[in-house]
């Protein structure tokens, strides 16, 4: 990296190939990092005969039933976290993706999709191709997926999934047991950190542990930072860990705005939401961040503000190093 040109400037494409060595022998956990909340929602199913998703409210489930040509257009705005692919949002720097599976409760095939309010169209064993297909191309670059808030999964579905897992990234998966360094992870060929929140991870010395994610669940940005603050002053987590700047939308909120989307609502408090975030710092040290995730990670300069907190972790002098 040019001793002129700022982590923000770096190529976000592969903006960790281009990181000055001093960082290299960092754990990622005590990186920034961008993420992706609820990352595959880019395309969900947004025909009517696709029913919401079981998690949500009794009331709305009804609703949606009976009063379909009414409640759905409402669940779309607010469902939406995400517009762009997969590999668009691995180009423009995202490096953790909150993975959400379900399986379509009258679907009698095995295939599974991602979900967040209905279910995408597009399945899990797609989404996983192309991230393997853009890390092919990007060798030195490192994803943590997070794969969480299963839905109808039985046994045998979870045991297809990590195999599935495993055929598409195979030696790319890092085990628990290393060391997660960039050098380290480049040394090995490693480029994929899979989390997976269920029981069955613990056996699996390729499945790491889940990640604990901060999510504040609030609708205001002011809220959601006094949040943030409130828990810093505890402590950050052992290990990776999530500090979600994603909104909370509730459904007084929805209806008082009927009008609005999610994108408004996220666009209209990123400003302070980012201001606040370039004040923070990664590392060890309590109040430290590590990953943050956002909704519509293309706007506002989100991605390069999280990887340009990593020259705090800079010495005053560059080290030596050879590639």
């Amino acid at each position: 990296m040019s001793a002129k040109l700022t982590l923000k400037e770096l190529p976000m494409e592969d903006w960790m190939a281009h990181l000055p060595c001093t960082l290299w022998d960092i754990p990622l956990c005590n990186l920034a990092i961008p993420g992706s909340h609820n990352a595959i929602t880019y395309c969900l199913d947004m025909n009517d005969r696709s029913p919401v998703d079981l998690t949500q409210p009794d009331m709305l489930q009804k609703l949606d039933r009976y009063m379909k040509p009414l409640i759905r257009p409402f669940v779309y705005k607010w469902a939406v976290t995400q517009e762009h692919g997969i590999q668009q949002q691995l180009d423009c720097g995202v490096r953790y993706c909150d993975l959400r599976i379900a399986h379509r409760p009258t679907d009698t095939s095995t295939d599974l999709y991602f979900y967040h309010g209905v279910y995408t169209t597009v399945t899990v064993e797609t989404v996983l191709t192309e991230i393997r297909a853009w890390l092919d191309t990007h060798p030195r670059e490192v994803v943590i997926l997070s794969f969480s808030h299963f839905l109808g999964l039985n046994h045998e579905l979870h045991m297809l999934l990590i195999t599935a897992i495993r055929a598409a990234f195979a030696t790319k998966l890092c085990p628990k047991t290393e060391s997660v360094t960039l050098r380290n992870l480049w040394a090995m060929g490693y480029q994929v950190i899979v989390s997976y929140e269920h029981k069955l991870a613990s056996g699996q010395n390729d499945l790491w542990a889940h990640i604990p994610y901060w999510w504040a669940n609030k609708c205001k940005a002011e809220a959601l930072i006094q949040e943030f603050e409130h828990r810093k002053q505890h402590g950050r987590p052992g290990g990776f860990f999530v500090t979600g700047i994603n909104l909370t939308e509730d459904l007084k909120y929805i209806c008082s705005h009927p009008t609005e989307s999610l994108k408004d609502l996220v666009t209209s408090t990123y400003p302070a939401l980012l201001a606040w975030v370039r004040e923070q710092s990664p590392g060890s040290k309590v109040g430290s961040l590590n990953i943050i995730a956002g909704d519509f990670i293309s706007e506002s300069q989100f991605v390069p503000s999280v990887v340009a907190l990593n020259e705090k972790l800079l010495n005053d002098k560059m080290l030596n190093c050879s590639s």
